[in-house]
């Protein structure tokens, strides 16, 4: 079935972080409990056509900032060939094989092109079948986590384990001069890649196809969720979803789930 649109009725709460004052959380219940998950390698069809098999890592990952680089550098030097399919070989890793400067001088994953395809140098590609074992398509460093027995936001770059969940904060200043730091977690739909977003050949956010989980979002993506805005506040968004599903109104159902 094709996207839905991207304007459509939400159903949005605020609250007060509870574990910081200072913060007014403002979350989309419509997207955090809906049935959206990454259908990679099970129908996803990658945001560009001739490159269908590397899902959304067609352009690589810009870096949040140093320590996120940093953070990502520590396991790069983890990995090994039964892990990165287009790591180096017979040397240890530099820089230059998986970091690059964009037109804009924004440092980012390497990207490379095997196949006719491009894609971030971390992402394996469908066939990868290493001497030791293991392999197949998708995230070296996300396999990396599941042999370190980690959560992949942990290996990952900030990007990568964040999409297609939207965290963005505003400066706000209310009627009688007070202040607050207003925190938004909603959906990273076509938008948020900016205007080449609705350049895109498909996307998942909107598609039916990937409103297919069994549980709603905020409880498939608890652990993003929980590093993104604290244990307290998601504790408290929590609740919130849950008395949002008991309330089933029509105007705040993801028109992407079914119905």
């Amino acid at each position: 079935m094709p996207e839905v649109d991207l304007v459509f009725p939400r159903a949005w709460v605020e609250f007060v972080n509870p574990a910081d004052e200072d913060e007014v959380m403002r979350c989309d219940l419509t997207w955090l409990t809906s049935s959206y998950t990454c259908i990679f390698g099970q129908g996803c069809a990658g945001i560009y056509a001739d490159a269908p098999d590397v899902g959304c890592c067609t352009l690589g990952a810009h870096f949040a900032d140093d320590a996120d680089e940093q953070r990502v550098a520590g396991f790069v030097g983890m990995l090994d060939e039964n892990l990165w399919q287009h790591g180096p070989r017979g040397r240890e890793v530099t820089t230059e094989d998986w970091v690059e400067v964009d037109d804009e001088g924004e440092r980012k994953t390497l990207t490379i092109v095997v196949d006719g395809q491009q894609a971030c140098v971390f992402q394996n590609r469908p066939g990868f079948a290493p001497p030791g074992g293991g392999g197949g398509a998708g995230c070296a460093l996300h396999a990396l986590a599941y042999v370190l027995d980690k959560h992949p936001l942990e290996t990952k770059p900030d990007v990568c384990w964040q999409l297609p969940i939207r965290r963005t904060f505003r400066d706000v200043t209310r009627q009688d001069g007070t202040t607050y730091t207003e925190v938004s977690i909603a959906e990273y739909d076509r938008r948020g890649w900016g205007p080449g977003g609705h350049d895109l050949d498909w996307y998942c956010t909107g598609n039916t196809e990937a409103h297919v989980a069994l549980e709603p979002l905020y409880v498939t993506s608890a652990p993003e969720l929980i590093e993104l805005m604290g244990r307290p506040a998601y504790d408290e968004l929590a609740r919130h979803c849950e008395a949002h599903l008991r309330s089933r109104s029509a105007l705040a159902l993801h028109p992407a789930d079914p119905h």
